[in-house]
């Protein structure tokens, strides 16, 4: 927790919401709310994934309590989402802590093109000091009401963005070797460096009341959110310093990650991805790339193939040789345009004012750091 800079805080709505009034907890954000401020206050850029939206909207429904039919859930959401976001807004505020609300369905972490426009809206917020609250979109994501959770959605999120750590608050503590509410003697686990069958056997069914999610869940979680480097965190939420207490080395379960979170990133871009272009740089624009800087456009003298801003290309020297791989921030229409051009005269050129780069170092993998995997 002290070394990480780029925090997921995945809140359920069994802690944000009193399961008999339907109320939002707002003691309890009040107190997380000024953990998250301390974090801030030393350079944490801090996410935070909500649930809550159908548990707070059924009560302004006056929805019977009991399962609801979809139609019911899509009008809970909506309704509850604009409280939802109104709380956390004023909440934050107290702390000086402006707020934005993004609301995501899995697709939007999967699609490429949607993926790259989402995390280039959470590094903008996050880059002015905003704290993104990010929740499914529930009111038209059918799939993902019936069968769906935050749990994995934080734990997309954590990819999509290079997280460092994930933090799931939860009602219970960590992963228990056996269900804490059945065998009260149970023994908790410390940490997990790998998910096997055994540890996947550990989790049992989900809580009664809000949750949509239990342990199975949080184990998918850790999973997604490992392979990407990410270190992941079930600790108990219940407290109002829930974040302050896992510093201080609350019990808890620490998932440790396989890699760090750019390499995997970046090894996804290599290994997952088709290329549907080639761009060629001059040699001025080969040491900036071998120096781990940007390609910017001013270095860009062809660009061939058809492709669309957020997919793969490869790019060559003026040799023909393959130096780096990477996600265009630009269609090939609009990079030919660009191309040999200086950043600042790009809104004249497309009449917009797209990004600096043709491909952002975060977005690209060079020969030196690929060790031979660029093959085209």
């Amino acid at each position: 927790m002290t070394a990480t800079r780029r925090l997921i805080v995945k809140i359920g709505s069994a802690l944000l919401v009193d399961d008999t009034t339907g109320a939002i907890r707002t003691d309890w954000m009040n107190g997380l709310a000024a953990d998250i401020a301390k974090l801030k206050a030393r350079g944490v850029n801090v996410v935070i994934v909500s649930s809550g939206a159908i548990a707070v909207g059924r009560r302004h429904l006056s929805l019977k309590t009991g399962a609801l039919a979809l139609e019911s859930k899509q009008a809970a959401a909506a309704t509850g989402q604009i409280r939802l976001a109104h709380a956390w807004q004023e909440t934050l505020a107290a702390h000086s802590i402006t707020v934005a609300q993004i609301l995501l369905t899995p697709s939007d972490t999967e699609e490429r093109r949607r993926h790259i426009n989402a995390r280039a809206t959470i590094d903008t917020l996050l880059e002015m000091g905003a704290v993104p609250v990010i929740n499914e979109n529930d009111s038209v994501a059918t799939d993902e009401i019936r069968y769906g959770d935050n749990d994995r959605l934080a734990a997309r999120v954590a990819q999509m963005i290079s997280a460092d750590t994930l933090v799931l608050l939860s009602d219970v503590d960590g992963l228990y070797r056996m269900d804490p509410r059945q065998d009260p003697s149970a023994e908790l686990i410390d940490e997990v460096a790998e998910i096997t069958p055994d540890i996947e056997a550990m989790a049992g069914d989900a809580p009664a009341g809000y949750s949509s999610g239990g342990m199975v869940t949080k184990l998918d979680a850790a999973k997604i959110a490992t392979a990407a480097g990410c270190a992941m965190v079930i600790t108990d939420g219940k407290p109002a310093d829930a974040l302050t207490r896992l510093e201080a080395g609350a019990r808890c379960t620490w998932f440790l990650p396989v890699a760090e979170p750019l390499t995997a990133r970046k090894r996804w871009i290599v290994g997952s991805v088709d290329a549907l272009g080639v761009i060629t740089i001059d040699k001025g624009a080969v040491a900036a790339l071998n120096a781990g800087k940007s390609l910017l456009p001013a270095g860009v003298t062809r660009v061939d193939g058809t492709f669309d801003r957020g997919d793969a290309i490869i790019v060559k020297t003026p040799e023909g040789r393959i130096v780096g791989r990477g996600l265009s921030a630009y269609s090939s229409t609009d990079a030919r345009l660009i191309m040999g051009r200086k950043s600042r005269d790009i809104e004249n050129i497309l009449g917009y004012r797209g990004r600096d780069e043709m491909i952002h170092r975060n977005d690209l993998v060079t020969e030196s750091s690929a060790s031979g995997a660029l093959e085209e």
